[in-house]
């Protein structure tokens, strides 16, 4: 598909809650020619996930808030204007600082968008506590997510 001029307004954007935080897409794949996704995210503070792996390479640029992120056996502490790039296969995790972050997240593809709808829509279709990790472990994994 052909990338064509698209614009978001603020506010604006299809908003995916996927648990960690809301997704609110900025530029889909379908607006940028399949090259990259940004999405604003406003990052819940909650314990972080265990690390995993996806296929698409992300960068995280910080606007409110703090976040910290682990990939490579280092613990990256972002602040506002700060970035950080995570080559695809990296195992990673991150988490917000309580009140909670605000950033941009951009990934490489359409997977990441793919992911988070995939999420929502399970989260849509299973309300009962004890199937939601079982759940979101089955969608992750048909992702090609990987928990390490």
């Amino acid at each position: 598909m052909s990338a064509r001029v698209h614009f978001t307004a603020p506010g604006d954007g299809p908003a995916m809650d996927t648990v960690d935080g809301v997704h609110v897409e900025k530029a889909g794949a379908d607006h940028t020619g399949g090259a990259y996704e940004l999405f604003e995210i406003d990052l819940r503070p909650l314990p972080p996930m265990p690390p995993r792996r996806t296929p698409w390479a992300k960068t995280f640029y910080l606007l409110e808030g703090e976040m910290t992120v682990e990939a490579e056996r280092e613990r990256f502490r972002l602040t506002p204007g700060a970035a950080l790039t995570l080559p695809a296969d990296v195992a990673h995790t991150f988490t917000a600082e309580a009140p909670g972050a605000r950033l941009l997240g951009f990934a490489t593809g359409d997977r990441a968008g793919r992911l988070f709808r995939a999420i929502v829509a399970a989260l849509d279709e299973h309300l009962d506590r004890e199937e939601l990790v079982p759940t979101l472990l089955s969608v992750a994994r048909a992702n090609d997510v990987e928990f390490v």
